[in-house]
């Protein structure tokens, strides 16, 4: 019986390793992994259920050469998008005013009601887009969600893009509104927040501060951070056509990197954050999602800065690709990262 039981058991495995041993071999420390599709999440809001559902990007493989070509494309998409910051606007309370600091286009954003902990505080806000897209009120709806839901006031920095400047003219109109705020209030009383380039830019804002031997802010928030441009991270492949914002690592989103960098090194920390020196950042709070082609280069950005004994915060939300927590402010998923982060400003901004 015994003799039975171990023949069957040799017959089962040597079955089992069968089809493994006839399919093709992958290449050395590679996995390979069936097709397969992947249901929306039910345990998310039924707003975020739809957005996790949507299609893939339209012309998410496009790729322009030049920032001549990159304009057209940047304004067709701005006016799509502006249609909707009015209602944003008027459901969260948030009035809006063009303004110029130091000769840098920004936006003034006041909430109708700021919390009295952030009477004597602002923020200052790097809008996303691959340095290329989102001019103008494009730009703004992650900041009127955080002055909305965080209560406080939030400057938005409206950074020159190809094709009217390019690297580092992004992280340069940042670091000049951050010096001529710091005149009137302290760095400590003030945050940085931005998601994808933004939350790249933030990143890239705290090393050159300490390049400048500028005060740090009281804290940044970091959203899916563009934090490795040279493509190195787990999630582009993992999450290549899951994500369908960014779709995939060599889609729209790294032609326009390639354009703002005009021929720069992608490894240099200043276009790629995660291979500065982050000691001596201020607190920082990180969000990103599990479909998120950037989630990897969330993750470490965040490792690097534990490294670094930096206090980091990591929110990844169940279902989220790319920066999909700034598409409905009627989302409750929304609500909650706004909420998040600002609870982590008020623990470490000063009043």
């Amino acid at each position: 019986m015994r003799r039975v039981q171990l023949a069957a058991l040799a017959s089962l495995a040597s079955f089992a390793i069968t089809p493994a041993a006839s399919a093709q071999t992958p290449t050395p420390g590679t996995l390979q992994v069936p097709a397969k599709t992947l249901p929306t999440p039910t345990d998310v809001s039924p707003q975020l259920q739809k957005i996790i559902g949507a299609p893939l990007r339209t012309n998410w493989d496009l790729r322009p050469k030049t920032g001549e070509e990159w304009k057209p494309v940047a304004d067709a998409g701005a006016e799509a998008l502006m249609k909707n910051v009015p209602g944003m606007m008027e459901r969260l309370k948030v009035k809006v005013e063009k303004t110029t600091i130091d000769g840098v286009r920004a936006f003034i954003l006041t909430p109708e009601t700021i919390a009295p902990e952030n009477r004597n505080r602002q923020l200052i806000h790097m809008h996303g887009g691959c340095y290329v897209l989102n001019p103008r009120e494009a730009s703004l709806p992650e900041a009127i969600f955080m002055a909305g839901f965080g209560h406080i006031k939030v400057v938005s920095v409206e950074y020159r893009m190809p094709p009217e400047a390019y690297f580092p003219a992004a992280l340069d109109d940042g670091i000049t509104v951050y010096k001529a705020l710091t005149k009137t209030m302290p760095a400590k009383n003030m945050a940085w927040f931005g998601t994808s380039a933004g939350g790249a830019l933030v990143l890239e804002m705290g090393l050159k501060a300490k390049e400048l031997g500028l005060p740090m802010p009281g804290a940044i928030a970091s959203g899916t951070p563009m934090s490795d441009v040279t493509k190195v991270g787990d999630t582009f492949q993992t999450n290549a056509m899951v994500d369908n914002v960014l779709v995939s690592p060599d889609g729209f989103c790294d032609a326009g990197t390639i354009v703002y960098a005009a021929g720069h090194d992608l490894k240099d920390p200043m276009l790629s954050p995660v291979y500065g020196d982050m000691h001596g950042f201020p607190p920082t709070i990180l969000t990103s999602g599990t479909r998120d082609l950037l989630l990897s280069n969330t993750v470490r950005v965040h490792r690097k800065l534990r490294q670094a004994g930096v206090e980091a915060a990591l929110q990844v939300y169940e279902g989220m690709a790319h920066a999909h927590y700034i598409r409905d402010d009627t989302a409750p998923e929304t609500k909650e990262v706004f909420e998040e982060i600002a609870g982590f400003f008020d623990k470490h901004l000063d009043k």
